[in-house]
């Protein structure tokens, strides 16, 4: 399978969607004001963007950002964390996130340290919770 390409259950390939990176701190606080889902090794927050950001965007891409606070540790132990993040999000997010969503993971105390399998188990949970909420607000709004 090509890199770029989500499975699809049929067993043909579909194009996954484009994933950008948040880098501006109004993005930021704009997810802040959206869900979250806290679990032990990291915390995601969610936030489906406006009808007027969309039109200036393409309708299939995924935003993520990514911060870790000074509590967590010194710069070494903050950068091995976003680190881990950054590539669990690039596994999990083409497959499990929202388009016209944007995400945000934040690092905790133990996220530089906590068993691989452990941060991509609690980073799925989160991406399958905030996805089962918007699906809930589609149908309610839909």
């Amino acid at each position: 399978m090509e890199r770029g390409f989500a499975p699809d259950l049929s067993g043909g390939e579909t194009p996954a969607p484009t994933v950008v990176r948040l880098t501006a701190r109004p993005q930021f606080l704009f997810v802040r004001g959206g869900v979250s889902v806290r679990k032990k090794s990291l915390v995601v927050q969610a936030r489906r963007r406006n009808k007027a950001e969309l039109e200036k965007i393409a309708g299939d891409e995924i935003g993520e950002g990514f911060t870790a606070t000074k509590k967590i540790g010194n710069a070494v132990i903050r950068n091995r964390a976003k680190r881990r993040l950054r590539a669990g999000a690039q596994r999990l997010l083409p497959v499990l996130g929202r388009t016209g969503v944007d995400y945000v993971f934040i690092a905790r105390q133990n996220t530089g340290t906590v068993e691989w399998t452990r941060l991509l188990d609690d980073m799925e949970t989160a991406l399958v919770s905030l996805g089962a909420r918007f699906a809930d607000e589609e149908t309610v709004t839909g």
